[in-house]
């Protein structure tokens, strides 16, 4: 059968046109993709852009935290997949070589030059605001910054745990292996079934369960950074947790001991 290959996206001065160069469908609810990366494009791990397609003749765009580190020649990102989402229904369905637009204008409050320098970083992320961490774990700035870094990851069920093998061998990559020994634990957690750590992260921080687990001391705003990424309730929530433990929020123009990041994509 004969086919007509599809127009190229227009070109918007707010964003570039990059083409997909690999898809990984961790579940029927999520899934990750690559793109190329314009050598313009400059951002700092933990930071946003807008992504999107040409839908109806016009581009529709959200928010979604950069998953892959500063350096890196190719973008990542990770998403949950909505049956009626405006994008992701649509998002979803891409295949290797497909166009999508990238805004030239990454921004974000997850960047280092946010908070005060610590003794412990923690990044605490449900579903798949998790992204913004798999950026921030692998930038050795990281561990130049802080003693330890401690990538939490909450969801409810155990297949819902991406990046998981990633993340529990990350010391053994060739690159990043001799910067993350011994400074970077991963620490998974369910909401739902049976898994070694259940509960909310809120739940296991309050009770003295995520110390102990780690051998490291409770959170103490002298001493420990914390980063928050996910769902609004879970936003919420810690905000709560951390204003009643004297954490004061931070941003580049006033550093403080947490930051939150509140772009959502759907």
């Amino acid at each position: 059968m004969e086919t007509t290959a599809p127009a190229p996206m227009k070109a918007n001065a707010a964003f570039n046109t990059e083409r997909v160069t690999h898809i990984h469908h961790w579940t029927d609810q999520l899934f990750s993709f690559r793109t190329t990366r314009s050598p313009a494009l400059r951002f700092q791990s933990g930071q946003f852009v807008m992504i999107g397609l040409h839908l109806a003749g016009r581009p529709l765009v959200r928010a979604y935290s950069i998953a892959s580190p500063h350096y890196a020649e190719e973008l990542e990102f990770y998403s949950i997949k909505v049956p009626d989402g405006p994008l992701t229904s649509h998002l979803q369905n891409i295949a290797v070589g497909d166009e999508v637009l990238v805004g030239r204008k990454p921004t974000g409050t997850l960047v280092l030059g946010a908070l005060l320098p610590g003794r412990t970083l923690y990044l605490l992320g449900t579903g798949t605001g998790l992204a913004p961490f798999l950026s921030l774990a692998r930038d050795p700035e990281l561990y130049d910054r802080f003693e330890r870094v401690v990538v939490t990851h909450t969801c409810r069920q155990e297949a819902d745990l991406g990046y998981r093998a990633y993340l529990e061998t990350l010391d053994q990559d060739p690159d990043l292996g001799e910067i993350v020994a011994g400074k970077l634990s991963y620490y998974p957690s369910l909401t739902r079934g049976a898994f070694k750590t259940t509960g909310r992260i809120t739940d296991l921080i309050t009770s003295g369960r995520l110390a102990a687990d780690l051998a490291l001391p409770r959170l103490d705003p002298s001493q420990d950074r914390v980063m928050v990424c996910g769902g609004p309730p879970m936003l919420a929530d810690l905000r709560q947790l951390l204003d009643g433990l004297d954490f004061a929020e931070g941003s580049l123009a006033e550093p403080g001991a947490n930051v939150y990041e509140k772009a959502f994509a759907a």
